[in-house]
């Protein structure tokens, strides 16, 4: 296979393991651009920002039409993702996050709540309170599927007739930088492979049949969001205001704030008035300062994306799952955990770039509280702490603003080092600002933090019921 070209060899390993024609186009597509040195940058001086967009505060939608969208809307979340940013090697669903609310069914449910546990939770609670089907569905990849599916058998009620509990997202190899060859990694030939990005999504969802199998079923419209972010609860009046806009797409923005220094945007290309989506990586480093401006670019967005399903159906069909998405072009080492290992590229998307493809797609301002991911351990102790109260119907309630969290990635970043050091619980973080931890610290029960807590030096214990000030406890 050495005499073919990279894309000729990549081609031929993924049809040999057995990935959807469509991913293999799109790979093919997304290869062509990477050769043509295709950056996907966006240049500020290219776009105008987003700015009118609807409240979902100030809507007015009745209660009957609130329902009846509900009622024909489906929840789908990605849930591909392994947390190996935090050294998990499962997914990251399945990590326990919060510990059951006290109005739970007694042996309903574990003492401590994985995300899935919450998803599950949030699903049925909609589905009680509307009467709505409500399916739940998942976009799992080849590594997190046979976790994911064993733990949804604790919830045979979840799955709706007629319609799968998930679909599988496709994979691509990851390239060598130096020649863009497909790479082989004998220690572990798994690492050869990478997800292709949430912008897989579409020819995943024309693969798996699974957006003609929901419209045969009766429904409408789909709300799409990260298994990771647990603010993205099933919403009936936005479910209303998608309905009556008549739009094809839609994507939840919220208000930045002084934290809000990742994630993508919508803006507006000038050359054709068209809203498009500009990720971190397609910002190029000039533009930075303006793209982080809030009093110019006043919203980011939550990757909370609404779909009309014939629209959906239309598209995926005209094009055979290849949306013309732009590239996202990602450099990484073929073993994530050892930077000493070969240097690849890994070819993405984002499914929120897909509002360049529809026709008349349009976006809303959401709360925050649609917006509660965990990408790190720092976001993790924030929603293991008492900032959120875990309601009955299984919503997160902030009780508090959610203060910066800064531990040392030297002994917390992984998830293993963080669990060892919070062994005993999450301090108590309402009437903190911040929390800052330098050292090796493990922390007693009963701790609180207030207003910039800090710790510093070499490390040590935080005593049982200790508080934290600005000059440690």
């Amino acid at each position: 296979m050495t005499d073919l070209t990279g894309l000729e060899q990549a081609r031929t390993k993924m049809t040999d393991a057995g990935v959807a024609p469509a991913a293999i186009e799109t790979f093919t597509r997304f290869y062509h651009l990477l050769q043509a040195g295709e950056t996907g940058l966006i240049r500020e001086g290219d776009i105008d920002p987003l700015v009118d967009i609807p409240n979902r505060a100030d809507l007015t939608i009745s209660d009957d039409d609130a329902s009846a969208a509900l009622a024909q809307t489906a929840m789908l979340k990605l849930n591909g993702g392994l947390g190996t940013s935090m050294g998990m090697d499962q997914a990251k669903s399945l990590l326990p996050v919060r510990v059951a609310p006290s109005g739970a069914e007694p042996g309903a449910e574990p003492e401590m709540l994985t995300f899935l546990d919450i998803i599950v939770g949030q699903v049925r609670a909609a589905r009680w309170a509307t009467g709505a089907r409500l399916p739940l569905l998942f976009m799992n990849s080849f590594r997190t599927r046979d976790d994911t599916l064993a733990a949804l058998q604790r919830y045979p009620d979840i799955a709706v007739d007629g319609l799968p509990v998930d679909f599988l997202q496709n994979r691509e190899p990851k390239l060598l930088s130096h020649d863009l060859t497909p790479v082989t990694w004998e220690k572990d030939p798994t690492l050869e492979w990478c997800p292709p990005g949430h912008g897989d999504l579409y020819p995943a969802l024309h693969a798996s049949g699974v957006v003609v199998a929901l419209l045969e079923a009766g429904f409408r419209y789909m709300c799409v969001s990260n298994s990771d972010n647990l603010g993205a609860t099933p919403d009936a009046t936005i479910a209303g205001w998608f309905a009556a806009s008549g739009a094809p797409y839609a994507a939840e923005l919220c208000r930045k704030t002084p934290a809000d220094v990742k994630g993508g945007q919508l803006v507006i290309r000038k050359a054709d008035g068209r809203i498009v989506q500009r990720e971190t990586a397609q910002t190029h480093p000039d533009d930075v300062a303006a793209s982080l401006d809030a009093t110019r670019h006043p919203f980011f967005h939550t990757n909370n994306l609404w779909f009309n399903l014939e629209a959906l159906a239309a598209e995926l069909d005209r094009t055979s799952g290849v949306l013309e998405l732009p590239l996202i072009r990602n450099d990484k080492t073929v073993d994530p955990a050892d930077s000493s290992s070969p240097k690849v590229v890994q070819i993405e998307s984002a499914m929120g770039a897909a509002v360049a493809v529809f026709e008349g797609a349009t976006a809303i301002e959401v709360e925050r509280s649609r917006f509660l991911p965990v990408k790190t351990t720092n976001d993790l102790l924030v929603l293991r702490s008492d900032v959120y109260d875990l309601t009955d119907d299984y919503r997160l309630e902030a009780q508090a603003l959610a203060p910066l969290v800064d531990l040392d990635k030297d002994h917390y970043k992984l998830i293993d080092g963080f669990s060892r050091r919070f062994a005993a619980g999450a301090p108590s973080l309402r009437d903190a600002d911040s929390l800052t931890v330098r050292g090796d610290w493990t922390f007693g029960s009963g701790v609180r933090a207030e207003g910039k807590a800090a710790l510093a030096g070499d490390g040590g214990t935080v005593p049982d019921g200790a508080t934290i000030g600005p000059d440690g406890f």
